[in-house]
């Protein structure tokens, strides 16, 4: 993949080709259909003219996460209360602005976002996205549960800007610039690779940034991450079960419960969240192309293969099968 420039100079580059050859230029209509299709549904307008507004998109999903490169002219999206009714799963986005300026507003807060600057935004919760001129930006998408971030912790993270220049901003994000403008490498044997990478990444820049390693050192907390670490370790044991989780944490099963519900989840949920993250890694990496699919989901406690494929459907809206043959497999 090519390099990309230092998020402090790229404010002064020249802007990439627009619009970008094989990519469809879509109408303002068109726009609001592709919007709502690629992520949630979501209410775009446009004080320009239809015949002078342009935008184009490009989207590449992945290990259950979407990466969206946004080209498009002065316009503004909103995420209303009747929307969110809409919707019957909650994401986090997180933005990188790659080029032009964009402005975020969500939760009483309100960010400028230059290129290299990253924000996070919760489509639970009503936002609004206001482009001024010509512009171009990565979205991430990804499901909460794939966040790890606490769930009462989130919405002091929205609406921040995080500086691509400083600290460790300026690793993650050239990072996920190069992802971004290089969309067809997702596709290939290494995209689940790169896309945990990049979801990796996100979360120590998060810990980092709003020091959530101190917040996490409360013992509710700290228990928590113990039990999440020993589930991790278990995966692969079809017994797996709240009640044996339970007991390897010389805790009941009614707290146990009690410290996922507080962060949102459940965990059952979890469980299949994080084995299905090891199937999906495995079905892409090349070394696993001769294991059958079922051997791969019973690898990783999923004892019944229809339960797998449907499970695994599910989560991304592909089969097994046909992930392993986009990465080459067969």
């Amino acid at each position: 993949m090519t390099s990309h420039q230092d998020p402090s100079t790229v404010d002064s580059a020249p802007l990439a080709e627009y619009p970008a050859r094989d990519i469809p230029v879509l109408t303002i209509s068109e726009f609001q259909v592709a919007v709502s299709n690629s992520f949630v549904p979501l209410k775009v307008s446009t004080h320009l003219p239809e015949t002078e507004f342009k935008a184009q998109l490009q989207q590449a999903n992945v290990h259950g996460v979407s990466f969206t490169d946004v080209r498009a002219k002065a316009h503004v999206v909103e995420r209303t209360t009747e929307l969110i009714e809409q919707s019957p799963r909650d994401f986090y986005k997180i933005s990188l602005q790659l080029e032009g300026t964009g402005l975020l507003r969500q939760g009483g807060r309100e960010v400028q976002l230059t290129p290299g600057d990253i924000a996070v935004y919760d489509t639970s919760q009503p936002y609004v996205l206001t482009f001024d001129k010509r512009f171009r930006t990565l979205v991430i998408q990804l499901p909460h549960d794939r966040l790890h971030i606490p769930h009462e912790f989130a919405a002091q993270m929205t609406a921040v800007r995080l500086d691509g220049s400083e600290g460790l901003g300026r690793v993650v994000s050239p990072f996920l610039a190069t992802i971004g403008t290089n969309l067809t490498e997702l596709q290939g044997p290494a995209g689940a690779k790169l896309a945990q990478n990049a979801v990796d990444l996100l979360e120590t820049l998060f810990a980092t940034e709003f020091d959530l390693r101190r917040y996490a050192a409360d013992p509710r907390r700290a228990l928590l991450q113990r039990i999440r670490d020993n589930i991790d370790e278990h995966l692969s044991d079809p017994d797996l079960s709240p009640n044996t989780i339970a007991a390897a944490a010389f805790i009941s099963v009614r707290h146990l419960h009690n410290l996922f519900q507080d962060q949102g989840q459940t965990v059952a949920s979890y469980v299949r969240t994080r084995r299905l993250e090891r199937c999906y890694l495995d079905l892409t990496n090349p070394e696993n192309f001769d294991v059958p699919v079922a051997a791969i989901g019973a690898r990783w406690g999923f004892k019944d293969a229809a339960h797998f494929s449907r499970a695994f459907k599910g989560a991304y809206g592909e089969s097994p099968s046909s992930v392993r043959r986009q990465a080459g497999g067969h």
